[in-house]
């Protein structure tokens, strides 16, 4: 494996303990870089495995180092700023086909408390544990350069970049472990936030962010994949017949935060990223950390690369047919996942910085040409935007900015044609996650 680690241990060391220099007018295109983000990788790929079931309290190697590891870059940034991170280590015991005899589970968690709104909470996670071809191996190595290094990367230097900043919002910075026995680092933060009182605004969960080839032999440098849901998992049966009869089967509150990211990418031409929202909580038939967040009744959606490379994902490291198989940095594309990491620290920054989006949105206007939109009103808005569109299209078409008010009317706008929402707008311009508008069940 020593072939593929570019920096040794201790040259890493020195590379990653620079200081956090973004402001809060920092480009997010500019607060990170491809080299920072090299070496954080293969600072992680350095810990030789990182499965659930390796060793928790060696020094350097196994999934216990790993963590210490990232629980001490925390820290560091805590220090530069201040003391504004908590450091906070969650655990619980898990045991499933994946771990038989049980095994303990710890997330690795960094608190920027929020100045207006602390109990709001945005989530940035990724997953730390790795593993190759057989889940049970938990001692060969097991690089997992991309899946999730590049994950776990970005979080490290998400924390960095922001906790230079002050935000309305609260922001967590999780590094999960046991995704790959059973999402169970996704499910043990999912309960914390819940015992804890959190209202989770945004979870962006990141994995499998860092690779531009795909198996096809494409590459795919300008796009990455955000999935989201539509109606929600965790929504009652009432409530879910409520919104089909609304016709908001592709408006729920996951897929409302990647339209939320799709705008903050658009507004950032120098990040370069399509955002490709897809349809669906997660690719066809897999699943990640986001849905137990999902499950919970948290917005939430998975950030992946635009082309998987799967002779890179779950291998055992070897050489086949003169094909190379396993997750090693060799395959990364660092440039590609330094804009991810800045989309997402865009996004971030958007949804902490604006008001909580309106707590119900009613549309009224039958047998008539007219519509009227009313919106529960929120302390911090400084304005209200209430968006609408054809129910033929599925991106928001027009927009009307309401100030001092919770109703517009929209003369000649007929509501059966049409979908409505309201976002709440900052006095510095952040804009929240669009609520979609219904109206009272009527069959």
């Amino acid at each position: 494996m020593t072939k593929h680690l570019l920096l040794s241990a201790a040259a890493l060391s020195i590379a990653l303990s620079a200081p956090a220099s973004a402001q809060t007018d920092a480009s997010p295109a500019d607060a990170t870089s491809p080299e920072r983000m090299r070496a954080l990788v293969e600072r992680l790929v350095s810990f030789g495995t990182r499965h659930t079931l390796s060793s928790a309290d060696h020094p350097t190697r196994g999934i216990g180092a790993a963590r210490n590891w990232g629980a001490d870059q925390f820290q560091t940034y805590s220090m530069q700023c201040g003391g504004c991170i908590e450091v906070r280590r969650i655990s619980d015991t898990f045991t499933g086909d994946r771990a038989p005899d049980g095994v303990v589970v710890e997330d690795v968690l960094a608190i920027q408390r929020g100045t207006t709104h602390p109990d709001r909470v945005i989530i940035i996670q990724g997953h730390i544990d790795s593993r190759v071809s057989d889940p049970m191996d938990s001692t060969s190595d097991a690089p997992g350069a991309n899946d999730d290094g590049s994950g776990t990367a970005l979080v490290i230097e998400a924390a960095r970049v922001l906790s230079g900043e002050e935000h309305g919002a609260t922001i967590v910075f999780a590094l999960l472990s046991g995704e790959e026995q059973g999402l169970w680092g996704g499910q043990l933060l999912a309960r914390h936030a819940q015992e804890q009182g959190w209202d989770v605004a945004a979870v962006l969960n990141n994995d499998i962010v860092g690779n531009t080839l795909g198996s096809s032999g494409e590459i795919v440098d300008g796009r990455v994949r955000v999935f989201s849901e539509g109606i929600r998992s965790s929504e009652e049966m009432d409530a879910q017949i409520a919104r089909r009869g609304n016709g908001g089967e592709m408006d729920g509150p996951s897929r409302a935060l990647a339209r939320l990211i799709e705008r903050v990418g658009e507004e950032n031409p120098q990040i370069g990223l399509e955002v490709f929202k897809v349809g669906r909580p997660d690719r066809f038939s897999r699943g990640g950390d986001h849905i137990p967040m999902l499950a919970a009744g948290f917005p939430a959606v998975r950030f992946t690369v635009g082309a998987e490379n799967y002779a890179h994902q779950h291998q055992d490291l070897r050489t086949e047919d003169g094909v190379f198989y396993g997750d090693t940095a060799d395959y990364m594309d660092f440039p590609y996942l330094a804009r991810v990491t800045a989309l997402n620290i865009a996004a971030a920054r958007e949804l902490a910085n604006a008001p909580p989006p309106p707590s119900s949105v009613v549309i009224a206007g039958a047998v008539s040409p007219d519509t009227t939109i009313t919106w529960e009103a929120v302390e911090s808005a400084a304005r209200y935007r209430v968006h609408w569109r054809r129910n033929d299209r599925l991106e928001w078409e027009h927009s009307q900015d309401v100030i001092g008010a919770t109703a517009l009317t929209l003369e000649n706008v007929v509501v059966d044609d049409h979908f409505f929402g309201v976002s709440t707008i900052s006095e510095n311009g952040a804009e929240s996650i669009v609520t979609f508008g219904g109206g009272p069940r009527r069959y």
